[in-house]
């Protein structure tokens, strides 16, 4: 193990949570739920090399930072990691620096602090997303790292850095580094090995609109039952949008891009005529949750009534945020 970490040993999970804080990532590791209640070691590394040490000498250790949704799961009994590493000290993937043309944004940033506004001058939906995720106590506590590595169809940043197009910095045993695109492993194209930890996100700076809307089913801040990511990429000439919460993984509708990118005066202050804003909406909606194929006989079966729903639900989120962005 990592002589320069710093090692624990708690009598309890609920101790180790308030020590440090993550919720376990995609790729990691597998829980046992038979590991003893007792005598669990925690690791408290204070740089990113020092985590992936810990790791590679401890294989059935599971990442811990804001463990919003890690430690509900081990407090209620559901999970029992052998040992924890705490990545709450590394101060380096804390923060972000500027990177041609790009913003490299660390692990660990919380919500809190990328909903600031000198955050949301940088990226705004990426601002959006975080303020949304949930109650203060959540966006105290959770990270963009956690986010990603854990993968819920809910997380709020998961549409946004798909709409970006960012790409993953995974920090490996010895130093190594290695780079991916965030959409290959939140569709498990790519996954983390053994040791390995996500150390920063790449983001390109668009200098342009983007807008993060989501649907939740009750009053305030809550998980979302649909969201939509969009950016306006001029340079490019292109329109990226990414539809969040209801599948596995943020869902690009690719044609629907394409399509109204097209439609738009680049060249006259991004004008479109307002059918086209409307249109986009429904397309968006039907490529991301099409009609039921027919049955052999030729009949076509309707989607059930709350689907239907949601298929309006993202419809209207999609022309929404079009029409913001455009505006």
């Amino acid at each position: 193990m990592c002589q320069s970490c710093h090692v624990r040993t708690v009598s309890t999970y609920r101790t180790a949570a308030q020590v440090d804080q993550r919720g376990s990532g995609k790729g990691q590791p597998v829980l046992t739920t038979h590991a003893p209640q007792a005598g669990q070691g925690v690791t408290l590394p204070t740089t990113l090399d020092e985590a992936v040490a810990a790791l590679t000498a401890m294989p059935a250790a599971v990442p811990v930072a804001g463990g919003t949704d890690f430690m509900t799961a081990v407090n209620s009994g559901q999970l029992r990691p052998a040992a924890l590493v705490g990545l709450g000290r590394i101060s380096e993937i804390r923060g972000w620096q500027y990177q041609d043309g790009h913003a490299l944004l660390g692990a660990g940033l919380t919500h809190a602090r990328m909903g600031r506004p000198d955050f949301a001058a940088l990226i705004p939906a990426l601002a959006a997303a975080a303020r949304a995720a949930g109650p203060p106590h959540i966006r105290n506590a959770g990270t963009l790292g956690g986010n990603i590595a854990s993968a819920a169809p809910t997380g709020d940043a998961l549409p946004v850095l798909a709409a970006l197009e960012a790409t993953l910095i995974i920090a490996g045993p010895g130093g190594a580094r290695r780079e991916i695109p965030v959409s290959h492993l939140l569709a498990g194209v790519e996954m983390l090995r053994a040791g390995e930890l996500i150390g920063y996100v790449r983001v390109p700076l668009l200098h342009a609109p983007q807008v993060f809307l989501k649907a939740t089913g009750r009053t305030g801040p809550g998980r979302a039952v649909a969201s939509v990511a969009l950016v306006l990429d001029p340079a490019r000439r292109q329109v990226r949008c990414a539809v969040g919460a209801i599948a596995p993984m943020p869902l690009r509708p690719l044609d629907a891009e394409h399509w109204v990118a097209q439609l738009i005066d680049w060249d006259k202050g991004r004008v479109i005529v307002p059918e086209a804003v409307n249109a986009f909406g429904e397309y968006v909606a039907a490529a991301c949750i099409p009609d039921p194929a027919p049955a052999e006989d030729g009949t076509v079966q309707q989607l059930p009534p709350a689907v239907l729903h949601l298929r309006r639900t993202v419809a209207a989120l999609a022309r929404r945020a079009l029409g913001r962005a455009l505006s």
